[in-house]
């Protein structure tokens, strides 16, 4: 701990980097909370409708993610060694496979949305909700992934303030559409469930017009040309599915596995989907600061191993891995002490939901540091690191041989409520600490990608 304290660059170029990355992810998440809240004035039903309809979005969204962490161990690196020419070829790539990934969900949402509701639940009205939420939000995921490639691209060359302000100017219009569509307030047509659908759809396109704009005027290395995004060669495409297959295959099992879990909590009833849905809402806002740790990390180990400093990248590994532990021990003390707190933003939840709701972020509070640990450890030093086969096999392993079985075997078999299913899917996250963190110390990890 005295090593991080007196290291001064360490301090100050994390601070750099996850500061706006952890208050972008505050915004994004504040405005998943005020779009539950408004949604929750609906019942549960509604909540239940657009928490489910949501499990498409995540999975897309952790697709992509992927992508864009595998493109953000080059970019780092090649960052380190301020070869620009190679960053936009990544950005490229990035980009798209991002827009691809993107029409293909979109085409699934637009024209199946009932297949889609009918994987999870059975009652109509909550497959009907869901439905007309998905088929309008479903033409934002192309939008979405465009602008996902430049946020994480610029966050990999230390640029993270660009992704914070857009990130603020999209919750506000994202919130005021809401408000306007919603409850048909000002002259607006009362849309519902439908109106949610629609501010998150404007939110996306006025997004994304900022990105490009902020990019192109003041972000030289992003600022490319179709020709310079598109430049590959088959050895250098080769190159970059190579290192990052592992990790978009990674991202995509382990959205899928908790899309599962979703799948087993819905099992249950209604009543715990929506508790799910409010309970995942809050606990969200508290990982704001582990996300913009765990990215800090990427970048940093990345710029580190790419300018051939390997030791220095191990020591910076370990100090990530500290001063994440303790936060979630912190965080998660509060999560667990606070939940008749942090409910009453929710005014109209049913008494059944409310208690459930309780017990959740209470039982979330208890697992919290291990699930920090767990995103510094993944996100942040293996992949930064250039190891994505080795965590990927880790978290295939632990959702799909440990929490997944478990999740349907306390819902179906041992028909336990909601939160005890919840303890028993977070085992995985017990193993995954106890299988990576003698990867870190054996250095293996190390792996100089460029």
């Amino acid at each position: 701990m005295k090593k991080i304290l007196v290291n001064k660059e360490f301090l100050s170029d994390m601070l750099l980097i996850a500061v706006p990355i952890a208050l972008q992810n505050l915004i994004t998440s504040s405005l998943n909370m005020v779009d539950t809240l408004m949604i929750s004035e609906l019942g549960k039903s509604a909540i239940a409708a657009v928490g489910l309809a949501n499990q498409l979005f995540f999975f897309y969204t952790l697709i992509i993610f992927g992508i864009n962490s595998g493109g953000s161990i080059f970019i780092s690196q090649y960052w380190g060694k301020k070869d620009t020419e190679n960053i936009k070829k990544i950005l490229g790539l990035a980009v798209s496979l991002s827009a691809l990934a993107g029409l293909i969900f979109t085409i699934v949402a637009f024209f199946y949305p009932q297949y889609v509701m009918r994987f999870f639940i059975k009652e109509p009205l909550v497959i009907q909700l869901g439905s007309e939420y998905l088929r309008i939000v479903s033409l934002s995921y192309v939008i979405t992934g465009i602008g996902f490639s430049y946020s994480i691209a610029s966050r990999s060359i230390g640029q993270a303030r660009m992704p914070m302000v857009v990130s603020f100017i999209s919750f506000l219009t994202n919130t005021l559409f809401n408000y306007l569509l919603i409850f048909g307030h000002f002259g607006f047509p009362k849309l519902g469930v439908a109106g949610a659908a629609y501010g998150t759809l404007i939110a996306r396109i006025v997004e994304i017009v900022f990105i490009l704009y902020f990019v192109y005027k003041n972000i030289d290395p992003l600022a490319a040309t179709f020709q310079e995004l598109t430049s590959w060669t088959k050895e250098f495409v080769g190159r970059y599915l190579k290192t990052t297959y592992p990790v978009i295959i990674n991202e995509a099992l382990w959205a899928l596995g908790q899309v599962m879990y979703t799948a087993a909590y819905a099992k249950i009833g209604e009543e715990s989907t929506a508790a799910v849905q409010v309970a995942a809402t809050i606990q969200n806002v508290f990982f704001v600061l582990v996300r913009g740790l765990a990215n800090a990390c990427t970048v940093m180990v990345g710029n580190k191993i790419g300018a051939g400093e390997e030791e220095e990248s191990y020591h910076y590994a370990i100090q990530f891995l500290i001063i994440s532990t303790v936060s979630g021990l912190i965080l998660g003390l509060v999560l667990l002490l606070t939940p008749s707190i942090t409910l009453k933003l929710f005014k109209n939840l049913e008494p059944d939901v409310y208690e459930l709701s309780k017990l959740l972020l209470m039982f979330m509070g208890v697992f919290y540091f291990i699930r920090t640990f767990n995103a510094t450890l993944i996100v942040g030093v293996l992949r930064g690191g250039g190891d994505t086969s080795f965590s990927m096999y880790l978290e295939m392993g632990a959702v799909w041989l440990v929490g997944v079985p478990l999740a349907f075997f306390g819902a179906l078999i041992l028909k336990l409520p909601v939160y005890l299913v919840f303890v028993l899917v977070s085992t995985e996250e017990i193993v995954k600490a106890f299988i990576g963190f003698p990867r870190i110390r054996s250095r293996k990890w190390i792996k100089n990608v460029t």
